[in-house]
């Protein structure tokens, strides 16, 4: 699908899925795009590295990195003092919702690029979320999607006032990560730049355990393609 040129936001955490996502906003004839990423407080902090080095490579109109503070509520291990669960398979990736699950973290952070639309007239945003290979979010499932767009139809002075309505874009909601990786190479996409694990060491190298690293690693596999990334185990 190509539009007419128009402008965009895009979530971006400096991570595969959003990388890739951006990549597809720009394919797509996005125009200018706008990079949107967050220091929340995660333990992952080598991340919001990533998503500047992103924010330059795609040469994006503006990059911008909000601070908020998720650990005043803690119950993550990407926010709080606990253990991030290692050496998963399938099955346990596919159970409960786990303990990296960051409480709201989508909405905040779709509330914060549906402001920033507002006042630069804005009306798409991109969201990197899958429901296919994922741990388990409840933010990252297509009902959110939906009900997060009728959400913000009703509630700026500019979705109320006339004009285009406001879209929310998750062009990888249906993808595995194999599929998407294939799709962020065949538009030229860097992965090199990116950074995924959840766990890193100091020095900021992947922990190739988390359920973040395995499912990038497998991605990488299924898509016959080499991963870039560092890992320390």
């Amino acid at each position: 699908m190509h539009c007419q040129r128009r402008p965009a936001i895009v979530l971006s955490s400096g991570g595969l899925d959003s990388t890739t996502c951006l990549a597809i906003a720009r394919q797509q004839g996005f125009a200018p795009l706008y990079s949107l990423s967050f220091d929340y407080g995660q333990r992952h902090r080598f991340e919001l590295e990533a998503a500047r080095r992103v924010a330059a490579a795609f040469g994006v109109a503006e990059h911008r990195v909000i601070t908020i503070d998720l650990r005043q509520f803690g119950r993550s291990a990407l926010t709080d003092d606990l253990p991030v669960p290692k050496d998963r398979d399938e099955k346990q990736m596919g159970g409960d919702v786990p303990i990296t699950y960051v409480p709201a973290r989508n909405t905040i952070f779709l509330s914060y690029a549906l402001a920033w639309a507002e006042v630069l007239d804005v009306r798409d945003v991109f969201i990197g979320v899958n429901a296919i290979d994922y741990s388990g979010y409840p933010d990252c499932r297509p009902e959110f999607i939906e009900a997060f767009e009728k959400l913000a139809n009703v509630a700026t002075r500019m979705t109320t006032t006339g004009g285009r309505p406001l879209v929310i874009h998750a062009p990888l909601l249906r993808l595995t990560k194999a599929q998407i990786i294939q799709r962020g190479i065949e538009l030229g996409v860097d992965y090199s730049l990116t950074h995924s694990c959840y766990d890193p060491t100091p020095e900021g190298l992947a922990c190739g355990r988390c359920d973040s690293c395995i499912l990038r690693r497998r991605g990488f596999a299924e898509a016959g393609a080499p991963d870039p990334t560092r890992y320390s185990a």
